[in-house]
């Protein structure tokens, strides 16, 4: 998975999160996008990062706060905020790439479980 995808999937959960009543409506009817379970992989990986991580992860992507906002509300400058989510996108992009490398040497040896 690249930087780009990454961006893209929290995008999406952003989006996701924004519109949860809608979501949450469609469900009850028997419809589930692909987005929901993209919240839950996200979560997953969130609930293993560091709290400074996961806090910008919950401001940004699941309250769909700015940068500017998160940076008022933590009393530290935009610039600093943009570093920590540059941090964050690190970090999903190096849990991703262990779970595929896992899941590779999964399928190589004929495991499955």
């Amino acid at each position: 998975m690249t930087k780009r995808e990454i961006r893209a999937d929290l995008t999406d959960i952003r989006y996701y999160y924004t519109h949860k009543p809608m979501f949450d409506r469609a469900e009850d009817t028997g419809f589930k996008n692909t987005v929901v379970k993209k919240t839950e992989k996200y979560g997953a990986y969130m609930s293993r990062a560091s709290p400074k991580l996961y806090a910008l992860f919950c401001a940004l992507y699941i309250e769909g706060k700015t940068q500017r906002a998160a940076a008022q509300e933590w009393g530290v400058t935009e610039g600093h905020i943009k570093n920590v989510n540059r941090q964050l996108h690190q970090y999903l992009l190096e849990e991703i790439a262990k779970e595929e490398k896992d899941n590779a040497s999964c399928e190589n040896t004929g495991f499955s479980g």
